[in-house]
């Protein structure tokens, strides 16, 4: 296990974002959970998250909850060896922020050791003293408020959050703590556009906003989500930018009629014995048939 080295020269890092939340330039993030995605983004965007929503979106659970360290540990590798030019973040999840500050400083270092250039983790005030302790271990430290699907129990189901007073307050606040434990960004998800406006204006950190509106420092969307992969319903944050589910399908569909009628694989796609072996096969019979 060790730490991949990356060509510095076109590399996003965290100054970056700060320079760019100063200087007005939206920030973009997606997601990636192996190499083909995280080679498909990587020219494009400024941020990589392998978030637990893997979970959902690849291994078919129905929430985040599942997701242990081993599995966060498999596609952040996945990903790091295509050694991005994008800040590579990795998310934390359930269970490995939560009971000590020595195991959050454990697992978020692991995560940096293959490859992670920072860790994502949810919660306001609660995890204040978790993100002090690995911020002074230098290992760097992203927020996500609002709606934390790790907290998909206790909020009663995937529901916007910070609608009324008490929650859009809290919120706020918790923001600034985060701010001031050493967060160098913050999520904010599925919370009301003005909300999210407001925590961006107040704080010095980038926003970055999913489901929270325009008026974040950049915006994340999860590399399927954006691509249209995934069959079904679809939150009303969503942009699909492609009718990918739909395409791959129709494509496989070709692909599988080609077969069956024979006409797959042809002449381009098979491989030619050389003239002389050729000659020599057609001579050949099975033992015991002479």
């Amino acid at each position: 296990m060790s730490h991949i080295s990356r060509h510095p020269a076109d590399r996003v890092t965290i100054p970056s974002l700060r320079l760019w939340r100063e200087q007005g330039r939206r920030i973009v993030m997606t997601t990636a959970y192996d190499a083909v995605a995280a080679r498909i983004a990587d020219p494009i965007v400024d941020i990589i998250l392998v978030g637990d929503s893997v979970g959902n979106v690849c291994l078919g659970f129905d929430n985040t909850l599942p997701v242990s360290m081993a599995m966060m540990q498999h596609h952040l590798e996945a990903v790091a060896r295509t050694k991005p030019r994008s800040l590579l973040v990795a998310d934390m999840p359930f269970l490995s922020f939560h009971l000590s500050p020595q195991e959050t400083i454990r697992n978020a270092g692991g995560l940096l050791q293959r490859g992670a250039d920072a860790v994502k983790l949810e919660g306001g005030a609660k995890r204040v003293e978790m993100v002090r302790a690995l911020v002074d271990c230098e290992i760097p430290v992203m927020g996500h408020l609002g709606l934390t699907p790790q907290s998909v129990n206790v909020m009663g189901g995937f529901k916007v959050q910070g609608r009324n007073a008490d929650d859009a307050l809290r919120l706020l606040d918790d923001a600034h703590r985060l701010q001031a434990a050493g967060c160098f960004a913050l999520v904010l998800e599925g919370i009301p556009s003005e909300l999210a406006g407001r925590a961006t204006e107040s704080l010095t950190i980038p926003t970055i906003g999913i489901g929270a509106g325009p008026a974040c420092s950049g915006q994340v969307l999860v590399f399927h989500d954006v691509l249209g992969l995934i069959e079904g319903h679809r939150p009303k944050f969503v942009r699909a930018y492609a009718h990918g589910f739909q395409l791959l399908r129709e494509a496989l569909s070709i692909w599988a009629e080609d077969v069956r009628q024979g006409s797959f694989p042809g002449t381009n796609e098979s491989y030619r014995l050389p003239e002389e072996l050729a000659e020599e096969l057609a001579h050949w019979a099975p033992p015991g048939s002479h």
